[in-house]
């Protein structure tokens, strides 16, 4: 049996006076992530409701993808930097897709 693609959500609050630079650096991330191997999906969305959150919604083929990605220097940069730019904590959840 192959291993099930996995879905990440990861959740971001800015803060507010770091909105511009967060956004900036969120996006930086795309390009080089969709580049990955195992990366089925990485899209970045704001929201509505709060212009200081975003969250990404990431598919990737197996967990051993996703464990390759935390490892990535462009992802450990932001983590790095994730303290003086984020309101909060980083929430990242893990999800399966269900099929009937």
């Amino acid at each position: 049996m192959s291993e099930q693609a996995l879905t990440v959500l990861a959740r971001v609050r800015a803060r507010a006076e770091k909105l511009r630079q967060v956004e900036e650096t969120l996006t930086g991330l795309i390009g080089p992530t969709r580049r990955e191997p195992g990366c089925i999906s990485y899209a970045l969305h704001q929201s509505n409701d709060d212009p200081c959150v975003f969250v990404f919604v990431e598919i990737w083929r197996s967990q051993a993808d996703l464990d390759e990605h935390l490892q990535k220097p462009h992802l450990q940069a932001f983590v790095a930097a994730a303290g003086d730019l984020l309101a909060e904590p980083l929430d990242v959840t893990l999800w399966h897709e269900v099929q009937p």
